[in-house]
């Protein structure tokens, strides 16, 4: 593993801005607003040569007992245990306070390495650095993370103080990895289909859904750990939050986002920035699991955002979640399915489960699911399997005439996967109606398992004569 730094502080002393400074991305929301960061996020750096993982945190306020502050408290408890390294982060502006007095006698009581950084010195004020000895954890660095000043001597004390023997195996995985991607690589050359699945393919879920459906209760029932910060506060969840895990084999990314509302109910720039971090999760994503409270139903923002991961050509699992507390009997879920089925004709390939994340009930049939769809996106078709499909196709319902001219199918051919895409070549690409490609799309979904994943279909123009249908 390598080496784990984890930046603490009090609230709003410039923790993300650091993270994402180092990170060289914008991993982690910034805003001047203290407790913007609550879960905490996790992304990879290197200084020198040595790679390491960097944590970003929320605030540290150890006597404040408010619910969510004792939320992020406990997450940021988290990253100190696990960290190797611990960057301590103030602020050059207020000066030492009684919140830093208490994180720093927090912080002497670990036993790990602690060093002290003075941030926003951003015009070489080094006398604002000199009262920061006083807490007593030898001498600060005076950063400004915002201009990227003063950086590099606290990067080396960092590496400087990570563990030997990680260092050491740190190292000689990287070399192993080399050697074993380099052999890999060697060996199957030519021979794997651009974009097919591989068995150690890692795949990205993202859970998205309205605020308060139970996406992070999910992911932590998922992971079995408290990875996000579970409250019955409306829009907890802020950043996109990944996490790397492995489970029958397999490795998985997830991540839990931000709530998404209604475009007219999303008043502050903050909820505004965690809702395009939670758009951009989606579309890096390989699988989306909508999560719909079933105890409301279905409502229209759930179809708007199942709807843009089907723009967005992801596959896609409705999880109705919440399910031990609806009133049902043995026939609820039928009609819930037919009522799903009404209101998401545009992705009847749907997949749905039955989940409750609070009780874990059926959530283990969401990772069976995830993979099942992802094998279905990235499913590839021989093309003379798939014209042997068209051909019966075209027999059963010859394809229609506009203006006395008939629309003449020539072939068939997959040119892409995750979604699968076929083109079709015809004489005329104006002739094709849309029912008709519709029905071409049926066509295929009756004869390959499909279900899951959108398709697409592309109508090509081919020059000649040669019909073969």
């Amino acid at each position: 593993m390598k080496p784990l730094v984890a930046v603490v502080g009090k609230p709003n002393v410039g923790k993300s801005t650091f993270f994402n400074r180092i990170c060289g991305k914008r991993v982690s929301i910034v805003q001047n607003t203290p407790g913007v960061t609550r879960d905490r996020l996790y992304a990879d750096a290197e200084w020198c040569g040595r790679e390491f993982t960097l944590v970003d945190t929320g605030g540290l306020e150890l006597k404040n007992e408010d619910e969510m502050w004792r939320h992020i408290r406990a997450q940021a408890e988290a990253a100190v245990d696990s960290a190797d390294v611990i960057v301590f982060l103030t602020d050059a502006k207020t000066g030492v306070s009684l919140d830093d007095d208490l994180v720093a006698a927090y912080l002497r009581k670990t036993d790990k390495p602690v060093l002290l950084a003075v941030n926003k010195v951003d015009n070489n004020e080094r006398h604002l650095v000199y009262d920061f000895y006083s807490l007593g954890l030898g001498e600060p660095f005076g950063i400004s993370a915002e201009q990227g000043k003063g950086l590099t001597e606290l990067l080396d004390a960092i590496i400087e103080n990570f563990p030997k023997e990680k260092n050491a195996s740190a190292e000689y995985a990287s070399d192993n990895e080399f050697a074993d991607k380099t052999a890999s690589d060697g060996e199957t050359a030519g021979d794997a289909s651009d974009g097919e699945s591989t068995p150690d393919a890692v795949i990205r879920i993202a859970v998205v859904g309205k605020p308060n459906a139970g996406k992070s209760s999910l992911v932590n029932k998922i992971l079995g750990y408290d990875r996000s910060i579970v409250s019955g506060i409306a829009g907890t969840t802020r950043d996109a939050v990944d996490t790397d895990f492995t489970a029958n084999g397999r490795r998985y990314t997830i991540v839990d986002t931000a709530g998404m509302r209604k475009k007219r109910a999303v008043e502050e720039e903050l909820e505004s920035l965690s809702v395009m971090r939670s758009l951009a999760s989606i579309r890096r994503a390989d699988v989306v699991l909508v999560i719909v409270d079933a105890k409301e139903g279905l409502t229209e923002q759930d179809v708007k955002i199942a709807g843009y991961a089907h723009e967005q050509g992801k596959p896609s699992v409705i999880v109705m979640n919440k399910w031990d507390v609806v009133e049902k009997d043995a026939y609820t879920a039928d009609k819930i399915k037919a009522a799903l089925a009404e209101d998401l004709k545009f992705m009847d390939y749907m997949q749905t489960c039955f989940i409750s994340a609070l009780t874990g009930r059926r959530a283990n049939a969401v990772l069976p699911l995830v993979d099942k769809v992802y094998e279905n996106s990235k499913r590839r078709i021989k093309t003379g399997l798939l014209n042997d499909v068209l051909g019966d196709a075209v027999r059963v319902n010859e394809p229609p005439a506009h203006k006395g001219r008939r629309l003449k199918i020539y072939f068939m051919s997959e040119v892409a996967v995750a979604p699968p895409s076929f083109a079709v070549f015809v004489n005329d690409p104006e002739l094709m109606h849309f029912s008709y490609e519709r029905y071409l799309e049926n066509s295929i979904r009756k004869s390959f398992d499909f279900s899951g994943t959108p398709i697409k279909i592309f109508i090509r123009a081919k020059k000649g004569n040669t019909q073969l249908f």
